[in-house]
């Protein structure tokens, strides 16, 4: 009984520290790399592929390291289908309806749909070798060419909100802060993982499931209070970008850079069937909104629905 208490404890204080340390280390690398003269797209890029998935990245590489893939993967799809369904859904509830430009939600659709689609080849065979790990994380590198040429002005505004920071501290005083901020991250997702481990032995349930739902969920919210307050300072793109944006690196780097270091086999039979259902959920997710150009309450309630759907898939992993 002790031994689950205190591992949900280290579960709960891990989540804290790695989103807490994460939105230090990319608050001041960016505002370091700003006063090294680094070009605002290509800071604005990094934002968007590392700055918002340190804490699946760290994990990747933690439980990869540690010979646990399932704890790699099943937290990066599961981080997929919660901010898809559940972050974006909860937006316009919380902040009211918003306008979506329907070319940029079809390219970054696009991506999230195919890196997805990686993803089911991959693990169906249950394994990963060094090489198709490598593939998936190269595979960001041409996402991001696309995302660029069609979001720059999203991607710009993001970077001039920025720089507008206070910048008057030295730079090593950032170069410092945002050290503490990688190993604060590091030590987060070290407790997740060994939090992971405990629970899954000790309540006999598999380390994918508790992943997917529940480590998934506590590295996803914290950024639901980034993208509140990005739409209701009207930066919708912002927003938008930041989720889907996540969605595909989630997809690509954060669940193909621990693979490349430690390569792992994952349990294809529990993970298909979650890969699938977020490969479905995405499209219906992008189809809609593409198609109604905004995202209002009823998009919201039916997008938080499909996302409790995906407990039927809890059920009967645990019990059938």
């Amino acid at each position: 009984m002790y031994e689950i208490l205190f591992a949900i404890i280290f579960l709960i204080l891990g989540i804290f520290l790695i989103a807490f340390s994460s939105k230090i280390a990319v608050k001041h690398s960016a505002i370091l790399a700003t006063a090294l003269g680094v070009s605002p797209l290509i800071i604005g890029l990094s934002l968007v592929s590392i700055g918002t998935d340190l804490p699946e990245i760290f994990n990747s590489i933690i439980s990869c390291s540690l010979g646990h893939g399932d704890i790699d993967v099943g937290d990066s799809v599961g981080s997929d289908l919660t901010q898809l369904t559940l972050v974006f859904g909860l937006l316009p509830i919380i902040c009211g309806s918003f306008k979506v430009d329907r070319r940029e939600i079809i390219v970054l659709g696009g991506c999230e749909i195919l890196s997805l689609i990686v993803i089911y080849a991959i693990v169906e065979k249950g394994y990963f070798t060094r090489l198709n790990a490598l593939i998936m994380v190269g595979s960001l590198v041409i996402y991001l060419i696309i995302i660029s040429r069609v979001t720059k002005e999203s991607i710009l505004e993001r970077v001039d909100l920025m720089e507008k920071i206070e910048t008057t501290r030295s730079k090593p005083f950032h170069i410092m802060i945002a050290s503490l901020g990688f190993i604060g991250v590091a030590i987060g997702a070290y407790a997740i993982v060994q939090s992971i481990i405990t629970l899954s032995s000790v309540l006999d349930v598999h380390e994918y499931i508790i992943s997917f739902f529940i480590a998934s969920l506590g590295t996803s919210l914290p950024e639901l209070v980034v993208d509140i307050n990005a739409i209701r300072n009207k930066h919708y793109k912002i927003a938008i970008g930041d989720i889907v944006g996540s969605c595909i690196v989630d997809s690509t780097l954060s669940i193909g850079i621990g693979q490349v270091l430690f390569p792992q086999a994952v349990s294809a039979e529990i993970a298909i069937p979650t890969i699938l259902y977020t490969l479905l959920v995405s499209f219906i997710v992008f189809v809609m909104v593409a198609l109604r150009k905004k995202m209002d309450k009823k998009a919201g309630i039916i997008f938080i629905s499909l996302y409790l759907i995906s407990y039927i898939f809890l059920f009967l992993m645990i019990w059938v």
